[in-house]
């Protein structure tokens, strides 16, 4: 393990979301402030307890999950991303440095930016509601094997992309759609028998309700199913990062 290399990438790209501190963290945390003040208090008051938990609570897991998503992503794809656009990406291929090293620096500075983002959000949370973790240590391991997944999927996705349009193109249109329809401000119990079953080819799903689960102790889908999605998805994208350091896809070329 060259763990000069690991920690020399690692410190530059923390030290990327230092310099973007306003952009990387208050601008979330307006944004999931506004959530709160137009669903929790101007809708929230209309609506009822739902699964015993007051909405404006019940709403905090899928707003912490939506800007863990979209934070996870922008924040892998844009670090591996910007190496390649200005060719320097080459100097790191021709180091000393293994795939897994190099995969594991970025990712895991990606990461960490998403999991600190989680965890200022949720105390911005308790701010406008009182919020209460019935499971503490799974809300932690989902909240990391969530932002691994989706930094990963994000590291693949930066790779991928030739322009900046398209290192939005995924998350506009794909991630905030699948989000804001796999529960993130409702229960799907809500929703007709059809559109219910329609849901649980969602995988968001499985993510927003294990993490819910773990904050009240109910859930939409079983714990057990959103654990193995979660962990199915990160297989998978570990998989195709495996396939893209062995072909050279998009990194030699």
């Amino acid at each position: 393990m060259n763990r000069h290399a690991v920690a020399a990438i690692y410190r530059f790209e923390m030290a990327r979301f230092r310099r973007t501190l306003w952009q990387s963290l208050a601008t979330p945390v307006i944004t999931t402030s506004l959530y709160f003040v137009v669903f929790g208090a101007a809708i929230g008051s209309r609506m009822g307890e739902l699964d015993g938990v007051p909405y404006g609570a019940f709403i905090v897991p899928g707003l912490i999950m939506l800007s863990l998503f979209t934070e996870s992503l922008s924040n892998a794809s844009f670090g591996i991303y910007l190496p390649k656009f200005t060719g320097t990406i080459y100097e790191v291929l021709s180091a000393p440095v293994s795939a897994f090293e190099l995969v594991l620096a970025y990712v895991g500075a990606a990461a960490t930016k998403s999991l600190i983002l989680g965890l200022v959000i949720l105390a911005t949370a308790n701010l406008f509601v009182p919020v209460s973790i019935s499971h503490p240590f799974w809300m932690v391991a989902f909240l990391v094997l969530t932002a691994t997944t989706f930094c990963l999927f994000g590291f693949v996705l930066g790779i991928w992309a030739n322009g900046f349009e398209q290192l939005q193109f995924i998350p506009m249109l794909v991630i905030t759609p699948l989000t804001f329809l796999g529960g993130a401000f409702y229960s799907i119990d809500m929703l007709s028998p059809a559109w219910r079953t329609f849901s649980l080819f969602n995988p968001v799903v499985y993510l927003i309700s294990g993490f819910r689960w773990s904050f009240y102790g109910s859930a939409d889908v079983h714990i057990a199913a959103s654990l193995a999605v979660t962990l199915g998805f990160l297989l998978l994208c570990m998989a195709v990062v495996v396939w893209i350091f062995r072909t050279g896809y998009r990194l030699k070329s």
